[in-house]
């Protein structure tokens, strides 16, 4: 009876430290996934961060395309007006002998 006694406290004992690797695992396990979840969430904050500063990006990079054209349209309407004022200036030096 003592050895059946012995044996069931062994089989106990076993199957406790079982329980508890299991569990330990279980817990790593849970704890790991946590972390990955953590992870995944900045990775989802980073890419949306992202996605906004590329809106941002984009709109500021239209605005000076934008800007640039007028510029350019302005530098050409300029210029068309120097040539128009040095003939000008040129027909009338010519006409006064100068």
């Amino acid at each position: 009876m003592a050895d059946v006694d012995c044996m069931e406290k062994t089989s106990l004992s076993d199957a406790v430290k079982r329980l508890d690797k299991a569990v330990g695992s279980l817990e790593a396990a849970v704890q790991r996934r946590l972390d990955a979840d953590r992870s995944l969430n900045a990775l989802q904050d980073d890419l949306q961060r992202l996605g906004e500063d590329r809106s941002q990006l984009a709109a500021s990079l239209d605005e000076s395309e934008a800007r640039a054209s007028r510029l350019e349209e302005a530098n050409r309407d300029v210029s068309r007006r120097l040539v128009s004022a040095m003939e000008t200036i040129r027909s009338v030096l010519d006409a006064h002998g100068g």
